[in-house]
Parts: C-alpha cells; structure tokens; sequence
C-alpha cells in the first residue's frame, strides 16, 4: 500500500520496486548502503515528501524514495490519564 503527497521513485534495497503482476529484473542486486531490511506489518514514512508505505513482505532491502532511505513511523504517544 502506497500514500504519497507526491510522486517518485521508490526503492527496496536501491532497486525500482516492480508492481505485483510484474516480476522482478533477475540481474537485480541489492545495494550497499539500503540493506537496512523491512519488517512486515510495519509502515514506513518520509516526513519531507509525505509518503507512507505498508510493508506487506519482509526483506533484507531496506525502502526509499529518490534516494532517501526511509524510517519507520512511530506509534503517536496518547495522552496521559492522570
């Protein structure tokens, strides 16, 4: 799943990421520098540009969007119920 304020070109271990009914480039390898890994379930989000991505399959490749790695978004603290 994919929300963004914008477009770009967003990566999984410094590879373009394919659309599901396409299958990978056999050739492709994973980059140095984006082997962060992704953890499934867990969404992942660049402040600057506005994009949110759900991770749905779990790898050694770590996402980023034109270049720019990107982190996992943190659960907001609720507010104390003193």
């Amino acid at each position: 799943m994919v929300k963004a304020a914008q477009d770009g070109l967003l990566t999984c271990g410094g590879v373009p990421v394919v659309p599901l009914d396409r299958s990978v480039d056999p050739d492709a390898v994973l980059s140095l520098g984006h082997s962060g890994g992704t953890l499934l379930g867990k969404r992942y989000t660049d402040d600057s540009n506005g994009v949110e991505i759900l991770c749905v399959k779990a790898g050694e490749g770590s996402l980023g969007l034109d270049g720019e790695q990107l982190t996992i978004k943190t659960a907001k603290a609720l507010p104390s119920s003193d």
